[in-house]
């Protein structure tokens, strides 16, 4: 037969240490290392945009717009190596680029 008031302090440390281990995994995701910024990816000139993997939609002129991304239906794969956008307005992207419009809309 089963002892519910000697199980009642187990379950009651069970649930409390799946709160604070909820809790740490909570403040890491939100605190710890910053993932936005990919290994290798560097955009260095005015209005450049570079990134790891694909991009769907750039517009980077003044008033110009890029069309609707047109990603493919799979996902592509990050980048092997660097990815580097060094000049003004250039775009650069570790895999697939769907849209991008880097003049002015006059």
């Amino acid at each position: 037969m089963l002892n519910v008031d000697a199980a009642d302090p187990w379950a009651s440390v069970a649930g409390g240490a799946a709160g604070l281990i909820g809790l740490a995994v909570t403040l890491y995701a939100l605190l710890g290392p910053d993932r936005t910024q990919a290994a290798g990816v560097t955009a260095s000139g005015a209005r450049s945009v570079a990134a790891g993997g694909g991009i769907g939609s750039v517009a980077t002129g003044d008033g110009a717009t890029a069309g609707p991304p047109t990603m493919p239906a799979s996902p592509s794969r990050p980048a092997s190596g660097p990815v580097t956008a060094s000049g003004e307005r250039s775009v650069a992207a570790g895999g697939d680029i769907g849209s991008v419009s880097t003049g002015d809309d006059a």
